[in-house]
């Protein structure tokens, strides 16, 4: 017990100093990290450093992040779900890093955003089994019923003789569901995620 007690001691005694070299108290500008300290995070071991909250212009390229930004300072945005993670495919120099998400789309993200290193925890929830049906009503998910089951006033796909369908698989607001039917705009994705 002691001897953990003087290992932490002496831990929190060097990294005191280490800042007090680093950011030095004489400037009035905004602390910046000095070449030793972006130095020894750059040369440092990558998975001593899981957990840790950085810009992403101060990470190495083939890092694993969670926990992404859109814009500088708003929060995390991207890669939050359970099991998730990025990777970084290009060399953060230039003021946007290529980022690869999840979904295995690649985006531009503007290098002063912040992540977390490492992937998000619990990797099998996607696997656990419900063992009845209220468990989904626990988690607020209301019983869903076939287009097919319904009446032809409720829904496009109701109605008819035996188990007919009559159209292609729709909406119950009549739009096209399935067969890659795009509804989202790319103006609108373009503005949201490329900064």
């Amino acid at each position: 017990m002691a001897i953990s007690r003087l290992r932490a001691a002496a831990s929190s005694a060097i990294v005191t100093t280490f800042l007090r070299r680093t950011f030095s108290s004489s400037s009035t500008a905004a602390p910046t990290l000095s070449p030793t300290m972006t130095n020894h995070l750059l040369t440092h071991d990558i998975t001593s450093q899981i957990g840790s909250c950085m810009p992403l212009s101060m990470m190495r390229i083939g890092t694993i992040i969670h926990s992404l930004e859109i814009r500088p300072g708003q929060g995390a945005k991207f890669v939050r779900a359970a099991g998730t993670s990025a990777k970084i495919l290009k060399e953060p120099t230039s003021k946007y890093v290529l980022v690869r998400l999840p979904s295995g789309t690649e985006k531009l993200i503007n290098s002063r955003c912040r992540a977390v290193i490492g992937s998000v925890s619990n990797p099998s929830h996607g696997a656990k089994k419900l063992r009845k049906a209220g468990q989904n009503r626990w988690l607020g998910q209301r019983p869903k019923v076939r287009g097919v089951a319904m009446n032809p006033i409720d829904h496009p796909h109701g109605g008819g003789e035996g188990k007919s369908k009559g159209r292609h698989s729709v909406t119950p607001w009549g739009k096209p569901t399935k067969g890659g039917y795009k509804t989202a705009s790319p103006k609108k994705k373009k503005r949201l995620y490329v900064h």
